[in-house]
Formats: C-alpha cells, sequence, structure tokens
C-alpha cells in the first residue's frame, strides 16, 4: 500500500511541473491539425483520382 501512495503522490508532483497550454494555443494547435489533415486528404484524394484515371486508360487498352 505504501509502493501506491509513493506512486500517486509522485504522480501529483509531476502533474504541477507539467506546462498546460492556454485556451488561445490549444485553439490554434486544433486549427493547425484540422487544416494539416485536410490539406493530406485533399492530395491523397487527388493521388487517388489520377492513378484511377490512369488505372482506367490502362484496363481500356
Amino acid at each position: 500500500m505504501g509502493r501506491l501512495t509513493k506512486f500517486f503522490r509522485e504522480v501529483a508532483t509531476e502533474m504541477r511541473k507539467v506546462v498546460w497550454p492556454t485556451r488561445r494555443e490549444t485553439a490554434v494547435y486544433t486549427g493547425v491539425v484540422v487544416a494539416t489533415v485536410a490539406a493530406v486528404a485533399i492530395a491523397i484524394w487527388i493521388f487517388d483520382e489520377i492513378l484511377g484515371y490512369l488505372l482506367g486508360l490502362l484496363v481500356q487498352y
């Protein structure tokens, strides 16, 4: 039981050391993540369309 108490005490100590982001930083980081995911999704979609078109040309012959 003493080890468990020590563990939780150390967890609490470490949590006090964490620098939490502000609301604005969180919003900015979220926007960056959403924009990056959207850009990658669009790039994959374009790549898929091009490959689909080329594959269609290949199968046609």
